[in-house]
């Protein structure tokens, strides 16, 4: 494949088309809140529809199909499944019992809105719905096997090996010094699990997707997973509530570690574009259709919530 040096694909339009076709997906399989129990469905789709977000992982399903050779509508549902099980993280972690947060998205957390046992009961739900997701969907056009392998990413990503194990490791860390390695190594779990998963899901179900272009874009993924947190912990500092849509502070205030308190800010800064350039590399040998990957490695670094 030939490398492409100048972007053809604007960013802004494709992750816009790419938000509306997952927040379709999102409308199409989530119970309607007319639908008993109607309390709990009404706060399913409160934490994953309401209060918009970044839908950062949807986008990187359809970035990394279309690097591949994969039409949209067969990665709608794949997409669906991996914002879902996004959600459901966001609402187990701002509970009393994790990061006790009051404020997601510029409006009240699940727990807050709702109550606390309806908040771990809309997580819980949301989980099991993004597997059913990946059994049904028929527009996916993937075979038994093929749907086992997504099963089975998805599971690892959300697993102990992955963002649960990430934040089992979060909260034990708090109050403590980590290193660098240590630090990463609690990211690639909790934030860059899920990413990963993104993007090998996305590319999956190809006949382009031989082991080594699996390979690059697995490399890929996890250099962009880390720059997420790296600018995630950079904004917590330099930021404000109004524009994260959340806390401003919360991590100082909570006595996590993060990479800023370790790095320092400018540090933290070059090493956030250092890992952008290193996902970069990983896709020179890629042609024009994975130039909404690379701009979204860009989008990781530059963003301000």
């Amino acid at each position: 494949m030939s490398t492409s040096s100048t972007p053809t694909i604007d960013f802004k339009t494709s992750a816009s088309d790419y938000r509306q076709r997952v927040d379709t997906a999102l409308d199409l399989w989530l119970p309607k809140e007319n639908i008993t129990p109607t309390h709990l469905h009404t706060a399913m789709r409160y934490a994953v529809v309401g209060g918009g977000g970044k839908r950062v992982r949807p986008i990187l399903v359809y970035a990394a199909g279309h690097t591949v050779g994969i039409a949209p509508d067969q990665l709608d549902g794949i997409a669906a499944a991996l914002e879902i099980i996004h959600a459901y993280s966001l609402i187990h972690d701002d509970l009393p019992a994790m990061d006790d947060d009051d404020l997601r998205r510029g409006r009240p957390t699940c727990h807050k809105a709702f109550d606390e046992a309806t908040a771990i009961l809309a997580g819980d739900a949301l989980q099991a719905l993004a597997f059913e997701i990946i059994c049904d969907d028929e527009t996916m056009q993937a075979d038994a096997s093929t749907r086992l392998r997504l099963i089975k990413e998805l599971t690892e990503a959300s697993g102990s090996l992955g963002m649960a194990g990430g934040q089992a490791v979060d909260l034990a860390s708090v109050g403590k010094k980590l290193d660098l390695s240590q630090l990463e190594e609690m990211h690639r779990l909790k934030t860059g699990a899920l990413i990963r998963a993104s993007v090998i899901m996305g590319a999956l179900n190809s006949k382009e997707c031989d082991a080594e272009t699996l390979s690059k874009l697995d490399q890929y993924s996890q250099h962009v997973g880390l720059a997420f947190q790296v600018q995630d912990d950079i904004l917590d500092v330099i930021s404000d509530t109004e524009t994260l849509g959340k806390p401003q502070g919360s991590d100082m205030e909570q006595d996590k570690p993060t990479f800023p308190e370790l790095m320092g800010l400018e540090a933290s800064q070059q090493y956030a574009m250092q890992l952008h350039q290193q996902a970069l590399d990983c896709l020179s040998d890629f042609d024009q259709r994975a130039d909404t990957l690379r701009q979204l490695s860009a989008y990781i670094v530059e963003r301000r919530n």
